[in-house]
């Protein structure tokens, strides 16, 4: 898959060096040239010079054939317009937003931008909103017998409650992340956009639960 990155700082750097690894093309808009130097003389993606929101910018790193967009410049204004650009005008799917303010991330989550605020920043969180293709291990008992991950979770389970995904994929959620903040759900806890759901399962259940999260909840049932 090819992914675009607004940003070459510390963050956008390690970002798409990770993504190359994993064997994933990448392109990195920074309107500072100099900035580039971060991304080592192995790096083989693109580096775009411009602004990451204009148009012309976004399609000579390859917008139009990419699956994936990450804001992470130093600007929470140019980080939300730049994704929603991505979101909006390019029909992106995967979209996340690095932002400054954690009081903003409400307000960027109702427009569908999924957000990781600056205190609590790893390049697995990111790499977990812009390929949520699989669950991603977070911790594994040391028998190897039962994992917590974070599930892609498809927009179908939104407004259904949290105990009714538990039980048609036969888990636990542990907790969820909403608005950038843990929350312990309960019996009557509603999934909403943009939610973040971590499960408890058994190893050799994830391609079960992974199927009922991605499918949605069964037809006929309240």
């Amino acid at each position: 898959m090819h992914v675009v990155i607004m940003g070459c700082g510390r963050v956008g750097a390690e970002l798409a060096q990770a993504l190359e690894q994993q064997g994933h093309t990448v392109a990195v808009v920074d309107q500072d040239p100099t900035a580039f130097r971060r991304l080592g003389s192995g790096f083989g993606g693109r580096r775009v010079t411009g602004v990451g929101f204009d148009q012309d910018t976004l399609r000579e790193a390859g917008i139009e054939e990419a699956g994936a967009f990450a804001a992470v410049s130093s600007g929470d204004n140019s980080n939300i317009i730049a994704a929603r650009v991505a979101r909006e005008m390019f029909g992106i799917e995967h979209v996340a937003a690095r932002i400054y303010d954690p009081k903003r991330a409400e307000v960027y989550q109702r427009l569908g931008i999924p957000t990781v605020a600056t205190v609590r920043w790893t390049a697995d969180q990111m790499l977990r909103r812009l390929l949520p293709s699989g669950a991603e291990p977070l911790w594994r008992d040391p028998s190897g017998g039962v994992q917590l991950a974070e599930v892609h979770t498809s927009t179908k389970w939104v407004g259904h409650r949290v105990s009714r995904l538990q039980e048609e994929a036969g888990v636990r959620v542990a907790f969820l992340t909403r608005v950038g903040e843990a929350m312990l759900p309960t019996s009557e806890t509603v999934l909403q956009e943009g939610d973040l759901v971590h499960v408890m399962m058994r190893c050799d259940q994830v391609d079960q639960v992974e199927a009922v999260f991605s499918r949605g909840p069964e037809e006929g049932r309240s």
